[in-house]
């Protein structure tokens, strides 16, 4: 199957790839990203300096495995951006790429992706005029193929989100525009949770792509304000900001799937947009393209997972496309259709269809198929469970029997 695609103009050999943040702040941690079936990799959002972030413990995941929720309150600690942009660390990040020739999706011509996120303005300038030098002077000035602007975290203590203040949003992209550079820019954006700000957003990112160089937009980074509580401390389950943390996970899903879709809508053509939030199936990637999206990233599931969520979820992925009909990843991109009652029976049908299948091959259908409890293998025509009931009343019988002496046969 055809996973490929391209974000921002930057081509990528699978539609799936991480998220800044969990597991992404070392060469060694974004290496498994890169040997993996990643599309892609992205950095941890880097500040100008080093920064250890917020104390511990600040993060927080479901005990139930099968809710996928977090909620973190990190204060965005990493290595700094001379880290993520030394050819040292792009080396490491790379090493063992070309020793698997058996597969295209495990090259060393995967993008590496730099993410920033200044405390300040003129923090973010500063990097990025480091990432424009290094990109101008290098022989290999390949080696990074674009930039991500995080302005979309909650979580520096103190500090506003610049895409939720339009004055401050509108002012950063006009000074990047005078700054003229040549790298493929996106921005990680913040859940909108009410249309008209995301108009607004959208509005104004419009108006300054072409002059500011954005390619693409990543759609969304953690809800914020979100708590946990301990009940058996009572207390918060995370230290830092009274508790209050970024949620993230399944829980998100449905907003990221709406902020892509409305963002896909809204945005100029040439504009690509990123879905992250909720992903940990091939099914939830084939939402995320269906509403617009021409990529997606992972990042709770690729938190408790591990790298090896890529290669599952490609499969996944990969095998759904396959019984939809379709060739490749792109053929699906922004085929969502509206609502119809044709669609709504089709979907009960299948329903119906699969419950009928679960329902019968949890009661068996044949008698080599043995469960611990069976209900349908017989026995002259006799059903097992009948003669189950019948041997334990007569086992109850000859113990009573055995004690008072006052049953026989």
């Amino acid at each position: 199957m055809n996973l490929e695609t391209s974000v921002g103009g930057i081509p990528l050999l699978t539609c799936v790839y991480n998220a800044s943040g969990p597991r992404s702040g070392t060469s060694q941690a974004l290496n498994k990203v890169a040997l993996s079936t990643a599309g892609a990799i992205l950095t941890k959002s880097a500040t100008l300096l080093e920064q250890k972030g917020n104390p511990l413990p600040r993060v927080w995941h479901d005990e139930n495995e099968n809710s996928m929720c977090s909620m973190n309150s990190e204060g965005l600690p990493n290595s700094g951006i001379d880290y993520y942009l030394s050819s040292k660390t792009i080396d490491e990040t790379m090493k063992g790429c070309d020793d698997n020739t058996t597969t295209t999706t495990n090259s060393s011509n995967k993008p590496y992706l730099v993410s920033i996120s200044g405390k300040t303005l003129a923090d973010n300038l500063l990097m990025m005029d480091q990432i424009q030098e290094k990109m101008n002077n290098d022989d290999d000035n390949d080696r990074i193929a674009g930039v991500e602007l995080n302005l979309a975290c909650p979580n520096v203590i103190g500090k506003p989100i610049i895409a939720y203040d339009f004055d401050q949003l509108r002012d950063i992209l006009d000074t990047i525009s005078k700054k003229k550079y040549t790298f493929v820019l996106g921005l990680k954006l913040p859940p909108y949770l009410d249309g008209k700000h995301l108009q607004e957003a959208a509005t104004i990112i419009n108006e300054y792509a072409t002059s500011a160089g954005i390619k693409y937009v990543v759609c969304i980074n953690t809800v914020g304000n979100a708590l946990s509580i301990d009940s058996i401390a009572e207390s918060p389950t995370i230290k830092a900001n009274g508790g209050l943390a970024g949620l993230s996970g399944k829980a998100v899903k449905f907003t990221a799937l709406a902020n892509v879709r409305q963002m896909r809508v809204s945005l100029k053509k040439e504009i690509d947009v990123v879905g992250v939030g909720g992903i940990y199936s091939g099914e939830d990637v084939f939402e995320f393209l269906l509403c617009g999206a021409s990529a997606v990233q992972i990042g709770t599931c690729h938190w408790i997972e591990g790298a090896k969520c890529f290669n599952r979820i490609t499969n996944e992925l990969s095998q759904i496309l396959k019984e939809k009909g379709y060739s490749s990843a792109k053929e699906c991109m922004g085929k969502l259709k509206p609502w119809s009652k044709e669609g709504a029976a089709k979907t009960r049908a299948v329903k119906k269809k699969h419950k009928g299948s679960k329902a019968g091959s949890s009661s068996g259908g044949s008698s080599s198929s043995l469960s611990l409890f069976p209900t349908t293998i017989t026995i002259g025509g006799v059903g097992m469970n009948l003669i189950v009931d019948i041997v334990l009343v007569l086992v109850v019988a000859v113990l009573v029997a055995d004690k008072y002496g006052k049953i026989s046969f």
